[in-house]
Parts: structure tokens; C-alpha cells; sequence
């Protein structure tokens, strides 16, 4: 009985081990990374609020990104004035390690599998850039809500787009496999 349980459930028992180590392996990897850069903020950190000042300033506002070697974020900052913050986990990488633990583990290896989580990471990271101005908004115009809109609403939208990507992956393989 204990065989063919556990027979039964190999495939799903070899992806979530597939999937935990790849999360795991990608998380303290990042973790890593991130502190090698402490006490000052992370590359990728500085390059998406760059990114972020950069797209609010072709919406016409004169903001710029500023940070310093002894603080861990980058702020955008509207004349003198410091709109957000942006901390390392702000970046996306951490939702990127989730994506792709999940199609590493999911499979099958292949070019076209490279292909999607190099795609996948871009809209990710599109709509990660979108969430952070839209953040920017958000604590300009109504601050009390802010924590709201960054911790619920922003963060469970992060994940949609990132589920959304796994389902049409699933759904592009099962019409594979039935042509």
C-alpha cells in the first residue's frame, strides 16, 4: 500500500522537491547578493527605481533617483522631497525565483522553455516597474493608503500576472503534447 501511495504521488513529490530546492538555491543566492551590497543598496535595486524615476519623468514629473552607500534603498525623490523608498524586494527578483522554480520544476528543459522564463522575467519586470510608479502615485496623492496598496493589492497583483504566465505555460504544453 505504502508503494504504491507514494508510486501514486511521484511526480508531484519530485516537483515540489524540484520546485522548494530551486527557490530555495535562487533565494539565498539573492540573499546573498544582497548582502554582499549592505549597508548600501543592491545593483538591481538602483537600476529598477532608475528605471522607475525614469518612466515618472516621461509622465512629466521632474524626479530623480537618489540613494546613499549607508541606507539599503534608493528614493525617488520630487524636488526635495522623498516619495518612496525603494528596498531590495522591491527590485522583483524575488518574484522572478518564484517563476522560474515553478517552470524549472514544472519542465520540460528545452529552448523553448529558456525562451518563456527569459519572457516571463521581462513581463515581470514591466509589471513590476508599473506597480513601483504607480506606488509613487499613490503616496503622493494619497499617502494614508499607501500601505494598503503596497502590501495587498500591488503585492496579490504581482502574483496574478506571475500565475497567469504559469497557466498559459501549462495550458501551451497540454496543446503540445496533443498535437
Amino acid at each position: 500500500m505504502k508503494t504504491t501511495l507514494i508510486s501514486q504521488f511521484k511526480p508531484t513529490i519530485l516537483f515540489l522537491v524540484k520546485f522548494l530546492g530551486m527557490y530555495v538555491a535562487g533565494s539565498l543566492l539573492y540573499g546573498w547578493f544582497v548582502t554582499y551590497y549592505n549597508p548600501a543598496p543592491d545593483p538591481v535595486t538602483i537600476w529598477v527605481t532608475n528605471q522607475t524615476a525614469f518612466l515618472i519623468r516621461v509622465l512629466g514629473w521632474n524626479v530623480v533617483a537618489m540613494y546613499s552607500q549607508h541606507v539599503p534603498t534608493v528614493s525617488v525623490v520630487l524636488e526635495v522631497k522623498s516619495i518612496i523608498s525603494v528596498y531590495e524586494g522591491c527590485s522583483g527578483i524575488n518574484v522572478i525565483i518564484i517563476f522560474w522554480s515553478f517552470l524549472f520544476a514544472f519542465g520540460p528543459w528545452g529552448k523553448r522553455l529558456i525562451f518563456f522564463a527569459v519572457t516571463g522575467a521581462l513581463i515581470i519586470h514591466v509589471a513590476n516597474l508599473i506597480r513601483v510608479c504607480v506606488l509613487f502615485f499613490v503616496a503622493y496623492y494619497y499617502s494614508n493608503a499607501l500601505y494598503f496598496f503596497h502590501k495587498y493589492l500591488f503585492t496579490a497583483a504581482i502574483y496574478v500576472v506571475v500565475l497567469l504566465l504559469w497557466l498559459w505555460w501549462i495550458r501551451n504544453l497540454k496543446k503540445r503534447e496533443t498535437t
